[in-house]
């Protein structure tokens, strides 16, 4: 049975989790408990899986219910714009990266250094973009370089 402390469930003031629609529950809870190092706290309806200090939510799509009425929560397709992701920050972004790699996760690029953090991405079985970051010179004052959105 789960504890009030394994659930997204405060006592006071609250928590934030994020909720993610999957299309195969089984699959992406493995996902994250074993890349992530996860809990599986409730399997099905909704999956939970906490990981460190937060929450992962997940649940097939479906239509309008009355409290979220005209919504229809579907997961991404592939070649989608991306528009948010689950930024995860670690203590050694390289043992991060080479434990993740060996338990089957496939990132866009191995860490970069950004001047103020190492980082580099990863999806989800459902095409989800998770970036996993270390902070280096954010610590000491310095930032990355701006970068310019498409366009201009």
């Amino acid at each position: 049975m789960s504890t009030r402390d394994d659930l997204p469930t405060p006592a006071q003031g609250l928590v934030l989790t994020h909720f993610l629609t999957v299309r195969d529950v089984a699959t992406s809870r493995r996902f994250y408990a074993d890349v992530f190092g996860g809990q599986v706290v409730l399997e099905e309806n909704p999956c939970i899986v906490k990981i460190a200090n937060g929450w992962i939510i997940m649940n097939p799509g479906g239509g309008p219910t009355p409290d979220k009425p005209d919504i229809i929560l579907t997961a991404p397709e592939p070649g989608d714009p991306v528009s948010s992701f689950l930024n995860v920050r670690v203590a050694d972004i390289a043992a991060f990266y080479e434990q993740a790699v060996a338990k089957g996760a496939q990132f866009l690029t191995e860490p970069l250094d950004r001047k103020a953090e190492l980082r580099c991405y990863v999806r989800d079985p459902d095409g989800y973009l998770i970036e996993v970051g270390q902070a280096t010179g954010l610590l000491e004052g310095i930032y990355a370089d701006r970068t310019d959105p498409p366009g201009e």
